[in-house]
């Protein structure tokens, strides 16, 4: 496992998303392109995003960034933008669920052993304001959005 990295100055508010691929600068900097374009339905709302923009983070596994990421109280979702996001059209970011099951009672522990929930999914950059948004007031939990990517033909998750 790589050193302890920490993400600072990231507003409570702010979406977080970590770049772990370096192959394609251009890839990457239109993904912080579409992440900047105002949100809503009709644009009303204003990008609000932390990019960690770091090469010690180069390569990171999910579960690594997990770890690292989990100490922050004010999160409930991270965004990668690995291998797969630089690569494709799409440039979909993958949405890790940051919750972690030991902290449950175990009669809904073991709800979640016999049907456990999606723990990642793949959005489109303008789909990171919504899943974010929507989780830190919990008005939806992780599993809905995930829903939604599951029923689109690529499995993508790709706003309301």
């Amino acid at each position: 496992m790589k050193a302890l990295r920490e993400i600072v100055g990231r507003d409570e508010f702010d979406a977080l998303v970590i770049r772990t691929d370096y192959d394609n600068e251009t890839a990457w900097q239109a993904v912080t392109a579409d992440l900047a374009r105002p949100w809503g339905d009709e644009g009303e709302f204003e990008s609000s995003v932390h990019l960690v923009d770091d090469p010690a983070w180069a390569g990171s596994m999910p579960d690594e960034i997990l770890d690292e990421v989990r100490r922050d109280e004010n999160l409930s979702v991270v965004f990668l933008a690995d291998r797969v996001t630089m690569r494709s059209a799409h440039r979909a970011l993958l949405a890790l669920d940051i919750f972690e099951e030991e902290d449950l009672d175990p009669e809904h522990y073991q709800e979640l052993v016999d049907q456990p929930s999606p723990r990642e999914f793949r959005t489109l950059p303008i789909g990171v304001h919504d899943i974010h948004a929507n989780l830190a007031i919990a008005n939806m939990d992780f599993a809905e959005f995930a829903e939604v990517a599951a029923a689109d033909p690529e499995r993508i998750y790709r706003s309301f």
